[in-house]
């Protein structure tokens, strides 16, 4: 088994451990060295603010992974270990995630116009027979196939107040420890 297909078995099985999921790895260079980025997210049907991942399971998940990682040692070079949410404006990668994420805000772009545009934002509404339904600002309905869809992100609605207009925030939750000559060490960050 590969190095990064080994660090994702170990991250499966810890995130499980917590009623979590991986929902991506991605190991990369950067300016300050290896990083291995591990994305983990609750899973159910919606996902709210309210239900989403905290900074707690990221560290949970980076204090437990970590340990485990420090002795299984199955990278054979010095990293920053993250683990993170995937954002409360996390790209839809499939339509799983177009079902799941019904009734919330997105920004789509498709390689084709459709409806005489390439750009929407609007409100998901579901998915019927490979077509993305998303309810535009205007009320307009738009139909969008599957196979034309290029970019699919959420957006973040925070009401100022409980009759305020929405706000909108990317902040994203995560966790970072650093594993290399000088031993680990753990830090949070909110981004």
């Amino acid at each position: 088994m590969e190095p990064l297909e080994q660090v994702r078995a170990i991250a499966e099985r810890v995130a499980r451990s917590h009623g979590l999921e991986v929902w991506d790895l991605v190991s990369r260079r950067e300016t300050h060295g290896q990083v291995v980025r591990v994305f983990i997210d609750r899973p159910g049907p919606a996902a709210t603010p309210e239900d989403s991942v905290s900074i707690e399971d990221c560290e949970l998940v980076s204090r437990e992974l970590g340990t485990i990682l420090d002795v299984e040692d199955p990278l054979p070079f010095g990293y920053t270990l993250e683990v993170s949410s995937p954002g409360l404006d996390r790209p839809l990668r499939g339509e799983d995630d177009y079902r799941r994420f019904a009734g919330r805000l997105a920004k789509l772009v498709v390689r084709e116009a459709v409806d005489n545009q390439k750009a929407f934002e609007g409100r998901l509404r579901g998915v019927e027979a490979d077509v993305v339904l998303l309810e535009g600002h205007n009320g307009r309905l738009h139909r969008l196939p599957m196979r034309l869809i290029t970019r699919g992100r959420l957006e973040v609605e925070f009401r100022d107040g409980p009759e305020g207009p929405p706000l909108r925030s990317t902040r994203r939750k995560r966790s970072v420890r650093k594993v290399g000559p000088s031993g680990p060490a753990t830090k949070k960050i909110a981004t």
